[in-house]
């Protein structure tokens, strides 16, 4: 094909503009955009994960307990033992 990667097909009728990856400034509005806006979802989310998160540990928790209770030996069972 003789192209490079990304330039194997010609698009008809669409215009595509590129800037150049040195141009780009990755960083910008990190702080005052991205870390608040990072908040806001989380918070947003919030209410629709806490409640099965907490079920289920709370589940597994009590499931736990009740596996080891029963993996306990009665020492009933041992008395007349010699």
């Amino acid at each position: 094909m003789g192209h490079g990667f990304g330039q194997l097909y010609k698009l008809r009728g669409i215009v595509m503009y590129r800037i150049s990856h040195f141009e780009q400034k990755l960083f910008t509005g990190i702080i005052s955009h991205g870390f608040p806006n990072t908040i806001r979802r989380i918070a947003e989310n919030f209410p629709y994960i806490a409640p099965p998160v907490a079920l289920c540990y709370l589940s597994y928790d009590q499931l736990e307990k009740e596996h080891h209770r029963l993996m306990l030996k009665n020492p009933a069972d041992f008395e007349n033992d010699q």
